[in-house]
């Protein structure tokens, strides 16, 4: 047996990212998703053995009815006093978003809470090439320009600092980590007002439509309680609270 360390498969399994096609439309599903709420949609990850799928609380909507869903365009960022290539970089970026993106950022996976990591600006650029909306696990600043957009944003802190000289986008559609929760491009991203919520892209389909069943059996769990059913009694009906 090797005397090495083995990691391969670990490797395998952290730094692959599957291509993998949704079996229907993008806008389809984004639409669909987006007419349920974040609480089904845990609910069913949940059943299927994904507990842990939730962003951290601390990051919400900039305005409470903001609701978004899409796949996500992963931003990685670091701690870093230097500046050298970090614009450059930051149009590359830019470039490569596509209509159907939701860039989620983890600018606060060094626990820095001092600049903001985008504004008024990156959002009219983001808009321009068909992103649906943007989760920064950071800071935001130029709010009220983000919010003369209506862009659907949630977001840890605001700041008037900027990033340039404190915070350096070191790469971009790749793993990342947001809190405990593993994000790989192209994942599904929902948001509503109780934050966020990562759906793996292989399942997604399939978690759409079993929370759209429960949307539907909490509709008529409703009636039950609406027409004044005990609890036993819903309960034996297969309600649930």
């Amino acid at each position: 047996m090797s005397k090495q360390m083995q990691v391969d498969k670990l490797k395998q399994i952290r730094d692959n990212v599957e291509k993998i096609e949704l079996s229907i439309p993008l806008e389809e599903l984004c639409e669909r998703y987006e007419k349920l709420y974040t609480g089904a949609v845990n609910d069913v990850l949940r059943e299927m053995c994904l507990p842990y799928q939730a962003l951290p609380s601390s990051i919400m909507p900039l305005r409470d009815e903001m609701v978004v869903c899409g796949e996500a365009f992963t931003v990685k960022a670091v701690k870093d006093p230097t500046m050298s290539g970090e614009m450059e970089l930051r149009v590359e970026m830019l470039d490569d978003l596509r209509p159907g993106h939701v860039v989620i950022w983890n600018a606060n996976a060094n626990g820095i809470e001092q600049p903001s990591h985008w504004g008024g600006v990156m959002t009219q650029a983001s808009m321009k090439r068909g992103c649906r909306g943007a989760i920064i696990d950071g800071g935001i600043r130029d709010t009220k320009d983000i919010l003369s957009q209506n862009f659907p944003i949630w977001y840890r802190y605001r700041t008037s600092s900027g990033a340039l000289s404190h915070t350096k986008v070191v790469a971009y559609q790749v793993p990342i980590f947001v809190g405990e929760v593993i994000v790989r491009p192209g994942d599904i991203l929902l948001a509503d007002i109780d934050g966020g919520l990562v759906i793996p892209r292989k399942i997604a389909v399939a978690v759409l439509e079993r929370a759209e069943q429960i949307e539907r059996n909490e509709g008529e769990i409703k009636e039950w309680v609406a027409a004044g059913l005990t609890a036993e009694e819903i309960h034996d009906r297969g309600g649930y609270f």
